[in-house]
């Protein structure tokens, strides 16, 4: 809660700051909003191919059984249902474009622009070389090829080798956390930038109007994920919603004020057990494994930032490249494993990697905090429900 106090005052300040319409100040402020931008690009592309990695090398040894498929065919399910959800209100509501020199600075043509066939940027992300996607900063290419090493490091044996190579992948991404975190506690600063460049720039009626829609069509895709689409979840497996959500509202409230799925986690499994009833050998299965890979708020935010900073790039928003950027989403959203603001720097990532104008990021930015809020929330909610489908599922299975 204080942290959130910080940033909205930045907020503020940076607007204030903005208005004053002092040159040398303005020049201050895109200084700053620009070394931010560089240093979340920097740490965003090996964060990103590190959490892939490590969250899927740990699925050999959480064990394949029935709980384990169970729980990550309907994590996958309920993942895919947010990604959609997000794309069917984008196409609704149809957010608008920001004002040309709110985004002019740095953006580069898409590679998924109207002059490439489908076809060939599908060939294109496969790499030929393992070295070349780091150097272009190829983020589609990169995903692909942490997913391989992902899965492969999960399917070798049991090994001193094995436990080296892991052991080393942990630490160095332990290291960028650590980069992150110094990163966030600076953040404010970098708020401050953002939020007085804005104002500058841009008319706040124009901005308002495009901004708004982006953010109803965030917001509502996870309310309807939340009160909709979950419930639906639940109530095809013959359990009560209501029920379900009243028994697990304290975990889910907890989640909504840290944002963090992490931090809530012990409180989640206290819950579930205690007040929800799962059996204790599922709670404390499930829901570590949800908490690392369960992401339905963040597929939800990646898929819709995506198509709105490619939008603004002057990419043409088709189907084709709608549905598959559903599947980066959510494979993006599987490998967000204890990122701090995860979804941001993921989304972030994949835009600079395709050359999109990453300076609408830089927009986003103040209001990402009310938006992790009720992603963190509805991630929360979404892996007490699949807990509580595959206790139900699964009643009768001694522990693991």
């Amino acid at each position: 809660m204080k942290k959130t106090i910080i940033w909205i005052g930045a907020l503020i300040v940076g607007a204030i700051l903005g208005m004053f319409g002092i040159a040398w100040l303005d020049e201050v402020m895109n200084f700053v909003a620009t070394v931010y931008t560089r240093l979340f690009q920097l740490l965003a592309v090996p964060t990103i191919v590190l959490a892939v990695i490590t969250t899927f090398a740990t699925f050999g040894s959480k064990g394949s059984g029935r709980i384990f498929g169970h729980t990550l065919t309907y994590t996958l399910l309920t993942t895919f249902a947010a990604a959609a959800v997000g794309a069917v209100l984008y196409v609704l509501v149809a957010p608008g474009n920001l004002p040309v020199e709110t985004i002019s600075n740095g953006t580069q043509p898409s590679d998924i622009s109207p002059q490439t066939s489908y076809i060939d940027h599908i060939i294109s992300v496969i790499p030929n070389n393992i070295v070349k996607p780091f150097f272009d900063g190829n983020v589609l290419s990169l995903l692909l090829l942490a997913f391989a090493v992902g899965i492969g490091l999960s399917k070798l044996p049991e090994s001193e080798n094995k436990a080296v190579v892991v052991k080393f992948l942990v630490g160095l991404q332990e290291l960028l956390f650590l980069l992150i975190h110094w990163l966030i506690w600076t953040l404010p600063l970098g708020i401050v930038a953002f939020s007085a460049q804005l104002s500058a720039q841009v008319t706040a009626g124009v901005v308002a109007d495009s901004i708004g829609k982006y953010v109803l069509v965030v917001l509502g895709g996870n309310v309807v994920q939340f009160f909709i689409v979950l419930p639906l979840f639940l109530l095809i497996r013959g359990l009560n919603p209501i029920h379900v959500l009243g028994r697990m509202m304290p975990a889910v409230l907890m989640a909504l004020f840290t944002k963090s799925s992490a931090a809530t986690l012990p409180v989640t499994m206290d819950t579930a057990e205690r007040r929800l009833g799962i059996h204790k050998n599922i709670s404390r299965f499930v829901l570590p494994i949800c908490t690392t890979i369960n992401m339905n708020g963040c597929a939800a935010f990646i898929l819709v930032t995506s198509l709105f900073v490619m939008q603004n790039g002057g990419t043409i928003l088709t189907w084709d490249t709608i549905l598959l950027w559903i599947l980066v989403s959510v494979i993006s959203a599987v490998g967000n494993a204890g990122v701090p603001m995860g979804c941001y720097f993921l989304t972030l990532s994949l835009m600079s990697g395709i050359g999109a104008p990453v300076a609408v990021l830089g927009i986003i930015l103040p209001i990402y905090a009310i938006i992790d809020m009720v992603e963190t929330a509805e991630n929360v909610w979404s892996d007490s429900c699949v807990a509580a489908i595959v206790d139900k599922e699964t009643a009768g299975l001694g522990a693991l």
